[in-house]
């Protein structure tokens, strides 16, 4: 009997260290979640290095340049903006909670992220980034060919015919998920 109960509680040691290797495997994730904390910052100086040049150069450059270059800096913003959603709420989902409930600042998405949550939120993101390198595009479509402009509308619509079906699945399996009561 008492070497029944060894080789039970050996397996479950044995069980227990792989649970705990395969669980704790997600902490790998951690230098990359810091690594896009770094691609941000550089993505800040970006944004502070572009408003400098908007700002010593206003006086000399046109409406349509000024335009252009605005327009990069709201795309850096939501680069900045897809870069948070990916290293909150990938974070949270993937690695570890970050017991921010009752903090003034938590956002509202964060309470109910999950992973599909997170796909469609990212996949808006991407199409919002994508929307204002369109609008660069046309902008600017008197100095590209007409190849670049068809290329350019082709992909942005890729990318909203790949949100729209990342959404409609995301809702099909969350009517398809048996309601808890």
């Amino acid at each position: 009997m008492q070497e029944k109960i060894k080789q039970h509680a050996t397996a479950y040691k044995q069980g227990s260290i792989m649970t705990n290797i395969l669980f704790g495997s997600r902490w790998l994730q951690l230098p990359l979640y810091l690594g896009l904390i770094v691609a941000q910052a550089v993505y800040v100086f970006f944004f502070g290095v572009e408003l400098i040049h908007l700002v010593s150069t206003a006086h000399k450059i046109v409406e349509a340049d000024i335009m252009l270059i605005v327009l990069g800096l709201i795309d850096v913003v939501m680069i900045s903006n897809l870069l948070i959603m990916v290293i909150v709420g990938g974070y949270e989902t993937f690695v570890s909670r970050l017991n921010l409930e009752g903090h003034p600042d938590e956002p509202d998405w964060l309470s109910h992220v999950n992973a599909n949550l997170l796909k469609v939120k990212l996949a808006t993101a991407i199409i919002g980034i994508s929307s204002i390198h369109l609008l660069k595009t046309f902008i600017n479509a008197h100095n590209l060919s007409d190849r670049v402009l068809i290329a350019q509308t082709v992909i942005h619509m890729a990318f909203v015919l790949s949100a729209v079906a990342i959404a409609y699945i995301d809702k099909l399996m969350a009517h398809s998920q048996p309601t808890q009561h």
